[in-house]
């Protein structure tokens, strides 16, 4: 498919929404699979990028309709569309994204707050019926690469300096057992990007974009709010511990997140854009935070 300019995403909504004509677009491109227009700050419409984020987004509104019932946080209602190209639309949550920098701001409380939502709604998230999501359409969570492709891929990106750090973490990986939990569904998308947070409050709003939410391995839930903050991801476990008496092991967490940060290093690799650049140096960081 090609990118659609914002004139012809709007065309297409207002075909099937005549009451928005007079309304106010935005288009928002920062979606990996879709591109999403916001209307007068309150409508948010999806248009899938190709046809396997077409896929992508079928199966997630299907899982939605699932899962929002049982959920105590606010995700998104979405609703598809089929006009002259397949899109969805759902209610904006409001709020903004939680970064790094806005994290560091939070008082005490409202990041033990803040963890301890999250750890419901992970724990709310593995405890949904697996035979429903199915039919629903929920499938595996996106694969990682295998230990050895990851290095291939890597290495030539990869300072010398950090070569040795990225053989040993693939190599303790390769050598993992298999989860203790083994699979479960889950969000696995649980980065400062999904989220809707009210900085003025300090609260969550909701969380959005399930499009990577499937069946993996349940440790695999505690990797992507390391990007906010390492010390959220220790806050949530605990938290996630006492609501389901599960034994999380840290250890385990923090290789994974390694290991996550060298996937997505090799899968940019073939890439010659500033992104390399950016993936290289948060591989950088990491590395020197496992030293620390």
């Amino acid at each position: 498919m090609s990118e659609p300019t914002l004139d012809e995403l709007r065309q297409v909504i207002v075909d099937a929404f005549p009451e928005l004509a007079s309304s106010r677009f935005t288009l928002l491109t920062m979606g990996w699979q879709s591109l999403a227009v916001d209307v007068d700050d309150r409508l948010i419409f999806k248009f899938p990028r190709d046809e396997e984020a077409e896929k992508a987004l079928i199966s997630e509104a299907g899982v939605l309709a699932v899962v929002r019932p049982a959920l105590t946080m606010t995700v998104p209602d979405l609703t598809l569309h089929q006009g002259t190209r397949l899109f969805s639309r759902h209610d904006k949550l409001r709020g903004e994204h939680l970064l790094a920098p806005e994290y560091e701001r939070l008082g005490e409380r409202s990041r033990q707050v803040l963890a301890e939502e999250l750890a419901l709604f992970y724990a709310e998230m593995h405890a949904l019926p697996e035979a429903a999501l199915k039919a629903a359409g929920a499938g595996p969570a996106e694969a990682w690469m295998e230990p050895d492709e990851i290095l291939e891929k890597a290495w030539p990106r990869l300072p010398p300096a950090l070569r040795p750090y990225a053989e040993q973490t693939l190599a303790v990986w390769r050598d993992l057992p298999p989860d203790p939990h083994g699979t479960t569904f889950g969000f696995f998308d649980g980065h400062g990007w999904n989220m809707a947070f009210d900085h003025e409050r300090e609260r969550l709003q909701g969380i959005y974009d399930f499009a990577d939410a499937g069946f993996g391995v349940l440790h695999r839930e505690f990797l992507q709010s390391d990007w906010i903050a390492r010390d959220l991801t220790a806050r949530i476990i605990p938290a996630y511990e006492r609501l389901t008496g599960r034994a999380i092991d840290r250890a385990r967490v923090a290789l994974m997140s390694g290991v996550l940060r060298l996937w997505e290093l090799a899968d940019l690799a073939a890439e010659d854009t500033p992104r390399i650049e950016a993936a290289v140096r948060i591989v950088e960081v990491w590395a020197a935070s496992e030293r620390a």
